[in-house]
């Protein structure tokens, strides 16, 4: 007789599992075999009602986020997608209608970016919900791309927009930010879509392979994941903030408000790509970009030495952050 459990993941997530080494969840692993010439990416994140999500967020939403956090991981390592695993902590009340719209939200995702569930876990918990995503991708033989090949002389580009989902979140935490920064609903109203539903560079694989020097994800705030992927290169960068890439609703915020550039450079939550490539390869990037229809901005230029990357204002001054980035600890 099938358990509660059985019942659970046979309603909610077995038509996920359209991968035929998922055994149609019906065994206690999954098999895998990568294409041939390929390597394995994995990439793993965890949200937590409370912390990476706000528990009345709607349960599409927080499904679709999950895969994305992972996809935009996949992304900026130049690693196709090729599916997930998924443990689901879960309280004894939780309500079938939430697990409905949760798998929905799954389900689309799933379904747009061919990246289906190979298995998981499911079990209850005392606290809020928690969902821990494991990411499988792949690479030709070599062509990871790690933040560690970014040189002197290199450009230094970043996908999208920057910030918006910062903003966002202050709005979702405080609503009358909306009012304050003198932005109409349609502004607002972006911002908090970009916290809510990242969008994963899945588009620029092939380019990033064949371009990026080195490259990593926004998830911590440009200011701080560019300082990361720069010690780790040995090298420092210098970044003009008056070419990082806004929305026009961000570009509101800002001008009603000059202070808000260093949430916009170290909120976190972006899901955006920055990475590294040398000068001659960037018209070629932007060609392979704008047909893939993703904007991308060149913000400054790795230099040599080991100092923290300087943000330039407009008078070409080094801009003071109090905080680099987002930080768990």
């Amino acid at each position: 007789m099938a358990s509660g459990e059985d019942k659970l993941i046979a309603r909610f997530f077995k038509p996920l599992a359209t991968h035929p080494g998922a055994l149609a969840l019906n065994d206690d692993a999954a098999i895998f075999e990568p294409p041939a010439g390929h390597e394995l990416v994995l990439t793993t994140d965890a949200l937590v009602a409370g912390v990476h999500f706000f528990p009345d967020d709607p349960a599409d939403a927080i499904a679709r986020k999950a895969l994305r956090m992972n996809l935009s991981d996949l992304a900026a390592k130049g690693a196709k997608p090729l599916g997930f695993l998924m443990t689901l902590a879960l309280p004894s009340d939780i309500a079938e209608a939430w697990l409905e719209k949760f798998s929905d939200g799954l389900w689309a995702d799933a379904k747009e970016f061919n990246f289906p569930l190979f298995g998981g876990d499911t079990t209850r918990t005392p606290g809020p919900v928690t969902i821990s995503i494991f990411a499988l991708g792949s690479v030709p033989h070599d062509k990871m791309i790690k933040r560690s090949g970014a040189k002197p002389g290199d450009r230094i580009l970043v996908t999208g927009t920057i910030g918006d989902a910062a903003l966002g979140l202050a709005i979702r935490k405080q609503p009358d930010f909306a009012q304050t920064w003198k932005l109409d609903p349609v502004s607002s109203n972006h911002l908090v879509a970009r916290y809510l539903l990242p969008q994963p560079r899945v588009r620029l694989v092939e380019a990033l392979q064949a371009h990026a020097s080195a490259a990593m994800d926004v998830s911590d705030g440009l200011a701080g994941d560019l300082a990361k992927l720069c010690h780790v290169s040995g090298v420092s960068a210098e970044v003009s903030a008056a070419n990082v890439p806004l929305s026009p609703a961000a570009a509101k915020a800002l001008g009603s408000n000059p202070r808000l550039m260093e949430t916009i450079l170290s909120g976190g939550d972006d899901y955006e790509i920055v990475f590294t490539m040398t000068p001659d390869d960037v018209p070629t990037f932007r060609a392979r970009a704008a047909m893939a229809d993703v904007a991308v901005t060149d913000i400054g230029g790795v230099v040599a030495g080991d100092d923290e990357p300087r943000f330039l204002d407009a008078a070409g001054g080094a801009m003071s952050l109090s905080r680099k980035s987002f930080s768990h600890f």
